[in-house]
C-alpha cells in the first residue's frame, strides 16, 4: 500500500476533488448530485470506517463529513483523520442537521474547519465548500512563506573576529571574510578595513575605537563601507574588551554583519510613519510632532507661527468621475503644487532638531497631508497674519490652474484654506487646529475657493452644528423621522414590484432632506439608531399595505456597513418584523458596494445570517465599488442596482450602453435580479428594455413619497394604466414578443 500523498503537496485539480461522508443514502445522493452540478468531483462512502480507509490511499482536497452516523460518528472520524499522517491541514466541513452550540463546538474541538447546518441550499453548501478551499489554499502559503523566510534568516550574513593588543594583528573567520567580499584564504587587516569607510565616516570611526580602547568598553556601531567592487554596505560592529589574567586589557572579540537590508527596512519604516505612502508629504503623526516643536519655540521665543488647513473642493466629483485611480493621482499633483508654495523640508525627523542650531525651528516648515483631501501648511515664524494671508493666496493660485489625470483628462480642482495664528487663535496644537478648521468650513459655506482667517464668531456657527447634531439626537424620540417610499417598476407588467424607503426629517415646518443631516448621522454614529428605527418603521408599513391592497412584495431599507457588524442585528429585524406580523422577506436590505468591499470580511457572518431567515440583499451604486466581482459568486446576493450615473447617460454614449449591459448579462448568468435605478425619462427605459432589465426605479415612474401618496400613485397612475410610460412600456413588451417570436424562442 502507497503511503498517504501529503495534503499540502496534493496536486490542485480543475475541480476541488470532495470526499463525502453521510450513512443516510438519500441524502448522500442528493448531496452529490448538487455538488457535482456546481463543479465538484465527489467520492460518496456510507461511513466513518470507509472513509479512514478511504484516506489512508488517497487525499481529497476537502472533506465534508456527516455528524451523526451509525459506529464511528462524524467527530470520532474527524479526530481519527487529524491523526492521520499527512491530513492534519486538509479541511472538514462538519455537515449536521444539528445546531446547537454544544454541537458546535465539540465539531470544533475534533478538529472539523466549519460546520454548516443542513439544508437544500445548495448553492449556499458549494460557497461554503470554495471559501474554506480558498481559506486553505492561503494558509499553506503563508506556511511556505514563513518557512522560506526562517531558512533565510539562518543564512543571514554575519561572521566574528579578534584583535590583540601584541600581536597587532585582526583575525576573522571565513564568514566574517565573507561579509566584506573577501575569499577565505585572503587575507583582511584593519587598515585595509578602516580604508573602505568614507573619509568624512573614518575621521569619526578612529576617534571612537581611540576612545573605547582607552575606556576598555563595548563596541557597538553601524559603519558605512564600500567594497571593493565598488558596492556601498552597512556593517554593524559589536565587540567586547577581553583580559588576561592579571585584569589587562589584551584584545577585543566580536561579531561583524552586513546590515545593509534591515537599515534600509528600518528606515523605509520611519518613513512609512512620518510620511504619507501616496503623495510622500509628512503625515499626521509627523505634522502633529511638527507642530508640537513650532509651538514650543514660538512660546519660547516669543514669536507667531501660523497653520494653514488645506480642504479641496469637489474633490469627490474626481473619484466618481474618473475613479479612484485618478483620484489618487490628483492627490499627487495637489502634494506637488502645494510642496512649492512653501520652504518645505522633509529631513527634519524626531531627535535631529535639537543639533540643528538656534534658528533650527524654521526646518518644521512644511505641507503634509492630514488624511483624506485635507493638507496642512506649518508656517513655524510669522512676522504678521499677512504673511499668513500671502501663503494661502500662493496656495489657491496654483490649486486653480487645471489638473490633467487618466490619460491626460483635464480635471478642475479648487481649495479652501482656513488659516489660524498662535498665540492669537489657539495656545495648543488641538486649539489650533479646531480653529483654522472652524475658518475653513466658513470658506465651504460662503462658496468654497478661498481663505478665511479665523474669526471668534466662526465658534458660533460651529455651536450650530452641535445643536444640529442635538436635535437629529432627539428626532426619533420626537417621532420627527419620516420614510419617503420610491416604487420599483417592472415595466413588462406595468406594476409596483417593491420600493425603497428613504429617510426625511420633519424638523417643524421643514423636511429637512437626507443631505444635510445623513453625513451629520454617520459622522456622530446616530446612523445606527436611525437605521434601526428605518428598519421598524419600513416593517410596519409593509403590514398596512397589505392590508390595505395585499402589497406582498419587500421594501428596501439602506444600510450602514456598520450596522452590519452588530451581533444583534438578526435579532432587530426578527423582532421588527414579527412584532407586524409580516415575514423576513417583506425587508430587503442595501449597502452600497464600496461600503462593502471597504468591509467585506466583517459584514460576510451577516449576511449569511440574514440569508438564512430570509432577507434578501441588494447592493446600491453596482459598478462604483472599483474591486473584485469575486463576492458576488461567494455572498448571498439577490439585487444588483445599477448605479444612476450608468444611467444618466444611455441612449448618448455607447460606453454607457456597454456598461449596463455587461451587468445586465452578469447579473443574469449569476441568477441575480437587476434593478436600474435614477431612470427619468422614456428614452432611459426604452434602452434599459432593449438591454434586458425590466425593474426600474427613478423620477419617470415617480419620486419618493409619503406612502398614503404612493397608495393613491397605484389607484389614479397605475391601475387605470394612466401615465404615459405605461402605454410605451406595453408597445416595447409587444415589440419584444413580436421579435422572440420571429426569432422561433419562447422568451
Amino acid at each position: 500500500m502507497n503511503p498517504p500523498i501529503s495534503y499540502t503537496e496534493a496536486r490542485t485539480s480543475e475541480k476541488p476533488d470532495v470526499l463525502l461522508v453521510d450513512d443516510d443514502e438519500v441524502n448522500l445522493m442528493l448531496t452529490a448530485i448538487a455538488l457535482r452540478d456546481r463543479g465538484f468531483r465527489i467520492t460518496e462512502v456510507s461511513s466513518g470506517a470507509d472513509a479512514i480507509e478511504h484516506l489512508a490511499v488517497h487525499t481529497p482536497d476537502i472533506v465534508v463529513l456527516d455528524a451523526i452516523m451509525p459506529g464511528l460518528d462524524g467527530f470520532a472520524t474527524c479526530r481519527a483523520i487529524r491523526g492521520m499522517p499527512g491530513l492534519e491541514n486538509v479541511p472538514v466541513l462538519m455537515l449536521t442537521g444539528l445546531d446547537d452550540d454544544a454541537s458546535v463546538e465539540r465539531a470544533l474541538q475534533a478538529g472539523a474547519s466549519d460546520f454548516y447546518v443542513k439544508a437544500t441550499q445548495w448553492r449556499l453548501l458549494a460557497g461554503r465548500l470554495h471559501f474554506l478551499l480558498r481559506a486553505s489554499r492561503t494558509r499553506i502559503e503563508l506556511e511556505r512563506s514563513k518557512a522560506k523566510l526562517a531558512r533565510a534568516q539562518d543564512l543571514a550574513r554575519m561572521g566574528s573576529f579578534d584583535w590583540r593588543r601584541a600581536e597587532g594583528g585582526l583575525s576573522m573567520s571565513t564568514e566574517g571574510l565573507r561579509v566584506f567580499g573577501n575569499g577565505p584564504h585572503e587575507r583582511l587587516t584593519l587598515r585595509s578595513l578602516l580604508r573602505m569607510v568614507p573619509l568624512d565616516r573614518r575621521r569619526l570611526l578612529m576617534r571612537m575605537l581611540n576612545d573605547v580602547q582607552r575606556h576598555n568598553s563595548v563596541l557597538a556601531t553601524d559603519v558605512p563601507i564600500t567594497l571593493l567592487d565598488g558596492r556601498e554596505r552597512i556593517i554593524h560592529v559589536e565587540a567586547e574588551p577581553e583580559f588576561n589574567e592579571h585584569g589587562s586589557s589584551i584584545g577585543y572579540t566580536g561579531i561583524v554583519q552586513d546590515v545593509t537590508d534591515r537599515r534600509v527596512a528600518a528606515d523605509r519604516i520611519r518613513h512609512l510613519a512620518n510620511f504619507d505612502t501616496l503623495t510622500g508629504l509628512p503625515n499626521r503623526h509627523q505634522l502633529l510632532w511638527r507642530i508640537e516643536r513650532a509651538l514650543e519655540t514660538a512660546r519660547r521665543m516669543q514669536h507667531q507661527f501660523a497653520l494653514l488647513l488645506i480642504d479641496l473642493d469637489r474633490f469627490k466629483n474626481v473619484n466618481d468621475a474618473h475613479g479612484h485611480a485618478a483620484g489618487d493621482e490628483l492627490l499627487m499633483e495637489v502634494a506637488r503644487r502645494l510642496r512649492a508654495c512653501v520652504r518645505h523640508s522633509d529631513e527634519i525627523m524626531e531627535g535631529a532638531l535639537e543639533t540643528a542650531g538656534s534658528r533650527s525651528h524654521r526646518a518644521l516648515e512644511a505641507v503634509g497631508r492630514l488624511g483624506g483631501d485635507e493638507f496642512v501648511a506649518l508656517l513655524p515664524e510669522v512676522m504678521e497674519e499677512r504673511d499668513a494671508e500671502r501663503v494661502a493666496q500662493r496656495i489657491l493660485e496654483v490649486m486653480r490652474e487645471p489638473f490633467f489625470v487618466s490619460n491626460g483628462k483635464e480635471c478642475f480642482v479648487t481649495a479652501s484654506v482656513g488659516v489660524a495664528i498662535y498665540p492669537r487663535d489657539g495656545s495648543s496644537v488641538a486649539d489650533l487646529l479646531h480653529s483654522s478648521d472652524l475658518a475653513m468650513f466658513q470658506v465651504k459655506a460662503q462658496g468654497k475657493n478661498d481663505k478665511a482667517i479665523y474669526s471668534p464668531q466662526f465658534a458660533g456657527q460651529g455651536r450650530e452644528r452641535l445643536e444640529l447634531e442635538t436635535a437629529l439626537r432627539k428626532a426619533i424620540e420626537r417621532d420627527e423621522l419620516v420614510l419617503h417610499y420610491q416604487p420599483k417598476v417592472d415595466v413588462r407588467s406595468a406594476r409596483m414590484v417593491g420600493a425603497e424607503a428613504l429617510m426625511r426629517w420633519q424638523r417643524g415646518d421643514r423636511l429637512v432632506p437626507p443631505g444635510e443631516f445623513i453625513p451629520l448621522a454617520e459622522e456622530t454614529g446616530l446612523i445606527v439608531p436611525l437605521s434601526e428605527w428605518a428598519i421598524r418603521e419600513a416593517a410596519r408599513q409593509a403590514r398596512v399595505w397589505q392590508q390595505n391592497f395585499g402589497f406582498g412584495d419587500a421594501i428596501a431599507v439602506n444600510l450602514p456597513s456598520r450596522l452590519f457588524e452588530r451581533t444583534d442585528l438578526i435579532e432587530h429585524i426578527h423582532q421588527c418584523v414579527t412584532s407586524h406580523g409580516v415575514p423576513h422577506r417583506a425587508i430587503m436590505l442595501e449597502i452600497t458596494e464600496t461600503q462593502l468591499m471597504k468591509e467585506l470580511q466583517n459584514v460576510i457572518p451577516a449576511l449569511h445570517r440574514l440569508n438564512e431567515i430570509g432577507v434578501e440583499i441588494a447592493i446600491d451604486d453596482f459598478g462604483t465599488g472599483y474591486s473584485s466581482l469575486a463576492y458576488l459568486t461567494t455572498l448571498p446576493i439577490s439585487e444588483l442596482k445599477i448605479d444612476i450615473r450608468f444611467v444618466r447617460d444611455l441612449g448618448h454614449t455607447p460606453q454607457s450602453s456597454a456598461v449596463v449591459s455587461a451587468i445586465i448579462a452578469l447579473a443574469r448568468s449569476l441568477g441575480l435580479r437587476v434593478v436600474a435605478e435614477g431612470v427619468e425619462n422614456l428614452r432611459h427605459m426604452e434602452v434599459l428594455h432593449r438591454l434586458g432589465c425590466g425593474i426600474m426605479q427613478g423620477f419617470l415612474f415617480s419620486r419618493p413619497m409619503p406612502p398614503a401618496d404612493l397608495e393613491v400613485w397605484l389607484e389614479q397612475t397605475v391601475l387605470p394604466r394612466k401615465a404615459p410610460w405605461i402605454g410605451q412600456a406595453t408597445a416595447l413588451e409587444y415589440g419584444a414578443e413580436a421579435s422572440r417570436a420571429a426569432a422561433g424562442r419562447p422568451y
